[in-house]
């Protein structure tokens, strides 16, 4: 009796969380957040397929969508305008792609200035947030799924 009660209680612990997953954004917006933590040109790349990926097939079929890109640790060098290998990628990708969003946190932010003696040139098509973890999370709650690819 005990397992079967403990089976069932798993199930309806294991579909509520699924139901308050997907309930999470029930406006019909499609959301996907982009982690970059590290700094090889590599991640970079396949960081901006996936968000144009994402847009074209969102937008093929006529979906509404948000993407957000947030860069925190060495990925910071993403939107650093001095070290970033794809800086016109992502002034192009800015312009054309409407509801993308690039983030870069401040906490790294500091840290390079600490290390380094002056603040990082973090690119104009970047905002700047207290956390990158914690944006992730805040995403995270207002739906959006995330990704590290």
């Amino acid at each position: 009796m005990k397992r079967r009660e403990l089976i069932l209680g798993s199930l309806f612990l294991s579909l509520a969380s699924t139901k308050l997953n997907a309930g999470q954004s029930d406006d019909g917006i499609k959301r996907l957040a982009i982690q970059i933590s590290d700094g090889e040109t590599a991640t970079f790349t396949k960081a901006l397929n996936v968000a144009a990926n994402f847009a074209r097939g969102m937008s093929n079929k006529g979906e509404i969508f948000e993407i957000e890109i947030v860069a925190f640790n060495a990925g910071i060098n993403i939107l650093r305008t001095d070290k970033s290998p794809v800086n016109d990628r992502i002034k192009s990708m800015s312009e054309s792609i409407p509801d993308l969003t690039f983030s870069a946190c401040n906490n790294t932010i500091k840290g390079i200035t600490r290390k380094e003696g002056k603040a990082p040139l973090i690119s104009e098509y970047a905002r700047v947030v207290p956390g990158g973890v914690g944006r992730l999370m805040t995403l995270d709650n207002q739906g959006f799924f995330v990704v590290r690819p």
